[in-house]
């Protein structure tokens, strides 16, 4: 009985020293000693490059996305490709992402106040955050004590969730990612600013199935004028495409109010409608924006959270390894 006893507290102090580490990893106050301007260096950069860039927003919002959702948010979306890796940056899903050197002028500038203290993985959150908060959306505490990751390789990206998923496929997908199904329609809603290629979406606009030319979820007008966006002869330059709602530069909840009326651009946006396990999220946020912008700070926290490193390097170059 003495030794069962002795060995059921072995085991609950092992399960311990494993959580406990990994529970007090991040700290929104983690710089405020050794850095305390960080978040204020990083604000103002991202401010300047948006008003240089409009698109800046959009894609360091999707850059936070695509990092966390390989190897976890460690940055690892940052380096370069060299002659015998390809990385993340260049993986196919990515090429769309851009505005890398937001994050690096960033970078400089901190290690110029506080060198080798603030981690690459972290300037990527506190930025996301800005977008959103600079777009018109919520604002949240970023806990912070990342730590930047050494690997990065392109076929990975192969891993982000497809614009073609079904929500099957894209519950899965965020579940392993430790996300639930709100989680998930929570975070699609990032769609509410940006731009995507005609590749995303263009074969929901002709041939799509035996029966039907055009994807019969999309409304007819809208498909109409989409198509229009992406002719068949020349829709593969930079600018060939379309905003994901109607109002792209402002993060609200009319990603929403655009899929109730059947003008979701991406086929796994307009999914969500279709499946009782997701509608109802879709038509809450729909009617209700103070309630996505709640469960938004929640889920980007959420997120944020996911396959921390808890001990590693803070990269000087965010292009390069140590």
């Amino acid at each position: 009985m003495a030794f069962s006893k002795r060995l059921v507290f072995a085991m609950i102090f092992a399960v311990f020293a494993i959580a406990k580490p990994s529970e007090a990893a991040l700290d929104a106050h983690y710089y405020d000693r050794s850095c305390p301007v960080a978040e204020k260096i990083i604000l103002e950069t991202v401010k300047n490059a948006t008003l240089y860039d409009p698109k800046v927003p959009a894609r360091l919002l999707r850059m936070f996305f695509h990092d966390c959702f390989i190897r976890g948010c460690d940055a690892s979306i940052l380096l370069d490709s060299t002659k015998s890796t390809q990385t993340e940056k260049d993986g196919p899903p990515n090429i769309s992402v851009r505005s890398f050197y937001v994050i690096e002028d960033a970078k400089r500038k901190l290690e110029k106040v506080c060198p080798r203290t603030v981690s690459c993985a972290d300037v990527i959150a506190i930025a996301a955050r800005d977008v959103v908060t600079l777009s018109g959306g919520p604002y949240w505490n970023v806990l912070k004590g990342r730590k930047d990751g050494k690997i990065s390789r392109a076929n990975e990206t192969i891993n982000l969730p497809a614009p073609t998923l079904n929500v099957s496929q894209l519950i899965q997908s965020f579940a392993a990612r430790g996300l639930s199904v709100k989680d998930m329609v929570t975070l699609s809603g990032g769609h509410t600013i940006g731009f995507s290629h005609c590749s995303s979406f263009e074969a929901r606009l002709q041939n799509f199935s035996k029966f039907h030319d055009v994807d019969p979820s999309m409304n007819y007008a809208f498909a109409q004028s989409l198509k229009k966006k992406c002719p068949r002869s020349n829709n593969r330059g930079k600018n060939a495409g379309t905003v994901l709602d109607s109002t792209s530069s402002v993060f609200d909840n009319d990603y929403y109010k655009q899929i109730l009326s059947g003008k979701g651009v991406f086929g796994s946006d307009q999914a969500l409608l279709g499946d009782y396990r997701t509608k109802w999220i879709v038509e809450t946020f729909a009617r209700d924006q103070k309630a996505f912008f709640r469960e938004f700070a929640t889920s980007m926290v959420k997120l944020g959270n996911f396959g921390v490193k808890e001990t590693g390097q803070v990269r000087v170059n965010s292009r390069l390894v140590n």
